[in-house]
C-alpha cells in the first residue's frame, strides 16, 4: 500500500510503480522544461504562462494543479537556480507598493479614471488585470472602499475558477480582508508560542535572533549569561553589529537563571520582567536581558496581504 501527501492511498505493486513513475516525470519534466526556457532568456512570468503538461502526464488526475501548480512551481524552480531577479535592469530596483501605486494612479489621471477602466476589463472577464491595475489605487489610497471592492470582486471571480485549492485560498482571503477591515487588536495575537515553548533551549536562543530589531539595537551590544534551570543548560549570549551570537558555555556567578517557559513569557509579553523576577522566577543580573528583551519583535499572527 502506497501513501502519498494529497493523494489516496493505492494498492498493488503495478499501479503503485506507475504512479511513481508519472509523479517523478512529472518533477522532472517541470524542472528540466523551466531551465530550458530561461536558457533561452524567458522570465519566470513567460516560463509560467507557457508551461504546459505533455498530454500523457495532463491525462493524470494525480498530475492535475489541485494543489501546487505549474504557473507557482516553475517559478519556484527558477529562483532555485537564478534567484528573483529576471534579468531585466527595469525590475532591479522597483519603488515598492505604496510609492508605485501613487504614480500608477497619478499616471492614470487619477481614481476615478483608474477604476473605469478596471471596470471595463471586469466585464470583459480580465479579472487578472483588474487585480494588478486596481491594486495600485489600493496601495496608494487604502481607504478607497469603490477600489477595495472592485478588487475584492475579481478576486473572488478568480478563486472561483482556480483549480489550486491554495490559489482559491489566497485569492478568497484577499478579498474578505478588501471588504472587511479588520479591527484594531489590544496588541499582537502572536502565532507559534506553544512550538517555542517545546524547543530545545539551544534553538530556543537561536530563535532570539530573528526577533532582533537591528535598527532599534543601534551600537549597543549587550552580553550575558543564561542558565536555563528546567534543563540545566547554559549558554553565553551577546550582540554585536546588531547580531545576537550564542554558545554553549558554564554557569557565572553573574548569570541569570530562569526556565524556558519564563523566557518565552518574556520575549512574548505575557510576563514582565519585573513581575517574574517579584515572583522568584528569575535571578542574577538581569539588566542586560531587559537591554535586549526591549529590542525583540514580536509578531502579529495577522497581517494584511492586499493592503499596505
Amino acid at each position: 500500500m502506497l501513501f502519498a501527501s494529497h493523494h489516496w492511498p493505492r494498492w498493488g505493486a503495478k499501479d503503485q510503480v506507475a504512479f511513481l513513475e508519472t509523479q517523478s516525470d512529472l518533477y522532472k519534466f517541470i524542472h528540466d522544461q523551466t531551465l530550458r526556457m530561461a536558457n533561452h532568456g524567458l522570465t519566470p512570468l513567460e516560463i509560467a504562462e507557457r508551461m504546459a503538461l505533455p498530454p500523457s502526464l495532463a491525462a493524470e488526475w494525480h498530475t492535475r494543479g489541485y494543489y501546487g501548480t505549474l504557473s507557482h512551481n516553475t517559478k519556484a524552480v527558477y529562483q532555485r537556480y537564478l534567484g528573483w531577479f529576471d534579468g531585466n535592469p527595469a525590475n532591479l530596483h522597483k519603488h515598492p507598493p505604496v510609492e508605485a501605486g501613487r504614480r500608477y494612479v497619478e499616471l492614470a489621471g487619477g481614481a476615478e479614471p483608474l477604476l473605469a477602466k478596471a471596470r471595463v476589463a471586469f466585464e470583459a472577464g480580465d479579472y487578472r488585470w483588474v487585480a494588478e491595475v486596481v491594486n495600485h489605487l489600493v496601495f496608494a489610497d487604502p481607504d478607497n472602499m469603490e477600489a477595495r471592492n472592485l478588487q475584492a470582486d475579481a478576486l473572488e471571480q478568480m478563486g472561483y475558477q482556480a483549480e489550486s485549492a491554495p490559489w482559491r485560498d489566497f485569492y478568497l482571503t484577499g478579498a474578505q480582508e478588501l471588504r472587511h477591515i479588520r479591527p484594531p487588536a489590544a496588541g499582537p495575537r502572536q502565532g507559534a508560542t506553544g512550538q517555542l515553548r517545546t524547543l530545545p533551549a539551544d534553538s530556543l536562543v537561536d530563535s532570539l535572533s530573528v526577533r532582533l530589531n537591528g535598527e532599534a539595537i543601534g551600537r549597543a551590544e549587550p552580553a550575558m549569561t543564561l542558565t536555563f534551570t528546567d534543563v540545566d543548560e547554559s549558554f553565553r549570549v551577546r550582540v554585536r553589529n546588531g547580531v545576537l551570537h550564542h554558545r554553549v558555555a558554564r554557569p557565572t556567578a553573574d548569570a541569570i537563571g530562569l526556565t524556558r517557559g519564563t523566557l518565552v513569557d518574556l520575549v512574548t509579553g505575557e510576563q514582565t520582567l519585573e513581575a517574574a523576577q517579584a515572583e522568584g522566577l528569575v535571578s542574577g543580573e538581569t539588566a542586560p536581558l531587559q537591554a535586549l528583551l526591549a529590542v525583540l519583535d514580536r509578531f502579529d499572527f495577522w497581517f494584511e496581504i492586499v493592503l499596505p
